[in-house]
């Protein structure tokens, strides 16, 4: 019996190398942010090992995206778009977490490589990696040089704001990757 890999080896380095670089953005974003609090590293050291790293990532980031656009593992990130349909599909997962899990029920997604994510999964990625993720990478690039993109900053309500988004979506991947599954 041979193997079914629900993610092929591509997807499978993408991830880990996606997870690893968050981790070094997440230490260094926090020396950045709270340098009273934390000596890791020096500030300047703290500021272009993150820029890199951010750098790294969203080139990986558009290596996943090619990767799906591509291939016909795409699939899995459609939406449902029948309202009805994802929320019923939606409201029997919850459902399940909720407590079917507990008691031994079958979940109602059944996993394979064209279908991998349950409908909450599939919305959250969708807000994930389509918007978060996107809007994660806009505001940390207006924050590389404030001074070249003073103009975008001021269009937005200023640094403060963006930092305040900046800062608010990397405390939501944080949680994220809690309850990642």
């Amino acid at each position: 019996m041979s193997k079914v890999y629900v993610n092929p080896l591509p997807v499978r380095i993408w991830h880990w190398t996606n997870a690893a670089l968050f981790i070094v953005l997440i230490v260094t974003g926090v020396q950045i942010r709270y340098l009273d609090l934390f000596q890791l590293m020096s500030f300047r050291t703290a500021v272009v090992t993150h820029n890199w790293v951010a750098f790294a990532l969203i080139a990986n980031f558009f290596l996943w995206l090619l990767f799906y656009l591509f291939s016909d593992r795409n699939k899995a990130y459609h939406p449902e778009f029948n309202i009805v349909k994802l929320t019923k599909l939606s409201l029997a997962q919850m459902q399940y977490y909720g407590y079917g899990m507990f008691r031994g029920e079958r979940n109602p997604h059944q996993i394979d490589p064209y279908n991998k994510f349950n409908p909450l999964q599939r919305t959250l990625y969708q807000i994930l990696m389509l918007f978060l993720l996107p809007l994660q990478f806009a505001t940390g690039l207006l924050l590389w040089d404030v001074k070249r993109f003073s103009n975008y900053i001021d269009l937005v309500g200023g640094v403060r704001v963006v930092d305040t988004v900046h800062v608010l979506i990397f405390i939501f991947f944080i949680f994220y990757m809690f309850i990642h599954p």
